[in-house]
């Protein structure tokens, strides 16, 4: 009879990013055997017409790979499945849940957690958007060992990354994850041989990416054109930057899409907003000039600066100070 030499592992992510790095496990069925995924519940819709599986959850499905949904990782019902199944690694990314000590000692090798940023530097639930709204020019991806403390356990492998200054958060997580998908199995090799050397972070480098509040999204245009250029890429998919606008004496709300920064030629004032043939500019704090290319309205679709200006028909715009 043939014995099942693969690696046994367990899988743990949520969203889009997650599926990502899974179907790239998946791929590596050679040597590694996903046993099983684990996701954070379906949501329920927003009409109250049933739920909607993770993205993980879905490729899970149709993969024919058994996915376990606990509210807690501390579930002690959840706790004894995992042990039944004596994985040899789990994998974490994107996950959403905290993971007690009880999990964390249960696979023989550990747990190993993807994350996209280069630690000890942003550490938290949101590297990727604090790193974008940083403006940084470098960032990375880190597989890391999970210990108690948040991102904070030994780094098996790094991989830097450069950055232009115009990518948004939701292409640079996808980009990311499937690096650090592709890094994880460059890595698997020598923790299953033990020759893998994993080491400390810097504890005293260590910076902090909190989670994005919704009430963050409003873009101030007293500061600095750059700043807001960065905060609308670090945004972009969810919450969005938005800004509050004088339209005719009636105020609207706009989601602020696509920007970049470019030098005030005209002498614009602090305040001022101008029409060009392809962007709205508002000048800034800085007396630099923020020019929107794309931006929402309220219930609409994602429009162009040009189209919108069509669309006012001689109404005035001004912005809200």
């Amino acid at each position: 009879m043939h014995t099942d030499n693969r690696k046994k592992i367990v899988f743990l992510g949520t969203p889009q990013v997650a599926e990502i790095a899974l179907r790239i496990l998946l791929e590596a069925q050679q040597f590694l055997k996903v046993i099983l995924v684990v996701s954070q519940p379906p949501s329920r819709s927003a009409r109250g017409k049933g739920e909607t599986p993770s993205p993980t959850h879905k490729l899970a499905f149709e993969k024919g790979v058994p996915v376990l949904t606990p509210q807690s990782a501390k579930d002690p019902e959840f706790l004894a499945a995992i042990k039944a199944l004596e994985p040899d690694l789990c994998v974490t990314a994107a996950y959403g849940n905290y993971l007690p000590k009880a999990f964390l000692e249960i696979p023989k090798y550990g747990t190993l957690n993807i994350h996209p940023s280069l630690l000890p530097l942003y550490r938290g639930a949101s590297p990727v958007q604090r790193a974008l709204a940083d403006g940084v020019s470098q960032t990375g991806v880190s597989i890391l060992f999970s210990v108690a403390a948040m991102d904070a356990g030994p780094i098996a492998a790094q991989e830097e990354y450069e950055l232009n200054n115009s990518i948004k958060a939701p292409d640079l997580l996808n980009i990311l994850f499937e690096k650090g998908a592709h890094l994880l199995l460059k890595t698997l090799p020598k923790l299953f041989s033990n020759t893998l050397t994993a080491h400390e972070q810097d504890h005293t480098k260590a910076t902090q990416a909190d989670k994005i509040k919704v009430e963050e999204s409003f873009l101030d245009f007293s500061q600095p054109a750059l700043t807001l250029h960065n905060k609308v890429r670090a945004f972009a998919g969810w919450p969005n930057t938005k800004s509050s606008f004088n339209l005719n004496n009636e105020s609207i709300e706009m989601k602020i899409i696509t920007t970049r920064v470019s030098e005030n030629l005209t002498n614009m004032k602090k305040g001022d907003l101008i029409f060009t043939q392809k962007s709205l500019n508002i000048c800034c704090g800085d007396s630099q000039i923020l020019e929107i290319l794309e931006m929402q309205l309220p219930g609409k679709k994602v429009i162009s600066a040009v189209d919108f200006q069509n669309g006012l028909r001689g109404k005035q715009l001004k912005l809200n100070l």
